[in-house]
């Protein structure tokens, strides 16, 4: 099997490599705090002082960290996968990120005989760990069927959308989707508290009918149990916003409901809670509103 290495093991990139060591890869592991080195080193994985030892000790190199800058950083900077790489290689950004850079890294890594995929992922914390992330994958057909096998082990629904930059487009996409389901989600459920109906009654009863998604199922949940603890940061939901909108700036496409749901996510911000999980969303439209979605007794 090819030997793997793993850059970002936060709360998404940890789970995700220890589900490729269970899939049998040999695994070589950076992480900017060392904690999580540690901890998969004591499972078997092969710790790395720097992305560029990463590199030079893999066959197939994955990254995933916060935002566009960091993919730069580790990439392309001093010490970064390139100085490491070798003809003949694979290097899997699985951040979501900019479709620019993205395009970019192929670019530069594709003249030292590298091949480049950008495959964001969705499915949260909870997908994470149970292997069953969507993946979003651009990029060459020949380097997604390298990839394939690997990327199996981390996910289910995995597709192949296109050339360098694809894969980040489509997960602009499907932040875009989740914030605006999110932003519903807290409108309907805040709406009927305040108007003396039961959230959670109303949560159920929406759940049998056309209404019923993921998001409702739970993040509705989330906000009901007032339980903010983080599966996906409401800070890094509106890193994904800001690069959804920089994108449709560059294509001339209005985007007036994703700008909408950034102005409340830069509220939650503001507030002091940019740790929270996105469904936190709902604390922003709870102060306007003077109520809270909370279940009768």
């Amino acid at each position: 099997m090819e030997r793997i290495g793993f850059i970002g093991l936060g709360i998404m990139g940890k789970p995700m490599a220890r589900n490729l060591m269970k899939a049998g890869y040999p695994l070589v592991v950076h992480n900017r705090s060392r904690r999580p080195v540690d901890e998969l080193a004591a499972e078997g994985a092969t710790p790395a002082s720097s992305p560029r030892e990463v590199a030079e000790k893999s066959d197939v190199v994955i990254t995933i960290v916060p935002d566009a800058p960091d993919v730069e950083a580790v990439i392309l900077g001093p010490g970064g996968v390139a100085e490491g790489v070798r003809p003949g290689m694979l290097v899997i950004d699985m951040s979501t990120s900019s479709p620019v850079l993205a395009r970019r890294i192929a670019a530069t890594l594709g003249e030292k005989g590298v091949d480049v995929l950008d495959a964001p992922v969705s499915g949260g914390e909870i997908g994470a760990k149970e292997g069953t992330l969507s993946i979003m994958v651009g990029g060459s057909a020949r380097a997604f069927e390298r990839a394939l096998p690997i990327l199996q082990a981390m996910g289910k629904n995995i597709v192949h959308v296109g050339d360098a930059g694809a894969g980040q487009v489509t997960k602009a996409a499907n932040q875009i989707v989740v914030g605006m389901t999110i932003q519903a989600v807290a409108e309907a459920l805040l709406l009927a508290s305040k108007a003396g109906v039961d959230p959670a009654r109303v949560r159920q009863a929406l759940m049998g009918g056309f209404a019923q998604s993921r998001i409702l199922e739970l993040h509705g949940q989330r906000m009901l149990d007032r339980n903010f603890k983080p599966g996906f940061k409401a800070r890094l939901h509106r890193k994904d916003l800001a690069i959804a909108l920089s994108t449709a700036r560059e294509y001339g496409v209005p985007l007036p409901g994703t700008a909408v749901v950034h102005e409340l996510l830069n509220g939650l911000i503001g507030m002091g809670r940019d740790e929270y999980d996105h469904s936190g969303l709902v604390t922003v439209l709870e102060t306007l509103a003077q109520a809270e979605v909370k279940p009768q007794a």
